[in-house]
Order: C-alpha cells, then structure tokens, then sequence
C-alpha cells in the first residue's frame, strides 16, 4: 500500500471516529429527551418503542468505537474478512460482511 493511500486510509478512519463521537452524542441526548416524564400515557408505548431503538443505535455505536480503538474494525466478525468500505459508509456500525449478515438474518 502507498503512502498516499495509507494516510488516506487513516484520514478516513479518523473523521469516521469523529462522525461516530458525535453520532454517539446525538443518540445520548435523544434518549435523555425521550427518557423525560411527559406525564402523558399516550406517549409511552411510542416513547418505549423509541427507547428501545435510541438504546440499540447507542449499542452498535459504541461496538464500532470498541473496534476502532482494538484495531478490529472493517474485518467481519464472523469470517474475518474485510468489510468493503462502501459498506462502512453506509452502514458505519456494520460488524459482518455482506455475506455473513446474510446468513445472520436468516
């Protein structure tokens, strides 16, 4: 690999970090927010539903900053394969390649 494309990859991997602090930050608040009594019944089964996904975006957030910070991340868990960077992009807190996560849902 270049120098040119491992510094590169670096940059990448270092506003990647950023996005998923800040992402990180963003979800904490929301469950703060959704968290606050509103005193309205009505809102609880919605609000529990919300939870529940706020507490799971923080959850694979917080995977994908463990991995960074291990030097795992972009390798599939499963088969060890590297994760296309395409996938990452899209899919930041992605943990298997395509394949596998597949395999996984079935």
């Amino acid at each position: 690999m270049s120098d040119r494309t491992d510094t590169h990859d670096k940059q990448w991997l270092t506003n990647l970090e950023l996005t998923l602090h800040h992402e990180f930050q963003a979800q904490t608040a929301r469950l703060t927010q959704l968290t606050a009594d509103t005193g309205d019944p009505a809102q609880a089964h919605t609000n529990a539903a919300l939870i529940a996904a706020t507490r799971q975006s923080l959850d694979q957030i917080s995977g994908a900053l463990r991995r960074l910070t291990a030097g795992g991340y972009g390798s599939c868990e499963k088969c060890g394969t590297e994760i296309p960077r395409e996938r990452l992009e899209i899919l930041p807190h992605a943990r298997f390649c395509v394949p596998c996560q597949q395999k996984q849902n079935r």
